[in-house]
């Protein structure tokens, strides 16, 4: 499963990292991004954003991903299989 978030759409609402710490994370530009590990998927740590930096999520956190993505206000989460 992978994962990708839209900023355009993000509230920065911050509950996706909230849920799923380990998948997203709120950069001091106040918007949501995906990770993998240590690398975050924003222009702005040098790797590609929204669509073009999709994040493989972890084992085990596959329900928690849905969950962030239900709960999401902007719904700004995205999810590929």
């Amino acid at each position: 499963m992978k994962v990708w978030i839209d900023q355009d759409l993000c509230t920065g609402d911050g509950l996706c990292e909230e849920i799923a710490p380990d998948v997203f994370v709120l950069l001091d530009d106040g918007l949501a991004y995906v990770r993998e590990g240590d690398k975050v998927f924003a222009t702005a740590k040098g790797n590609p954003q929204g669509a073009q930096g999709m994040a493989m999520v972890p084992g085990g956190q596959e329900d928690v991903v849905v969950e962030a993505a239900e709960e999401c206000p902007g719904e700004c989460i995205f999810i590929e299989p």
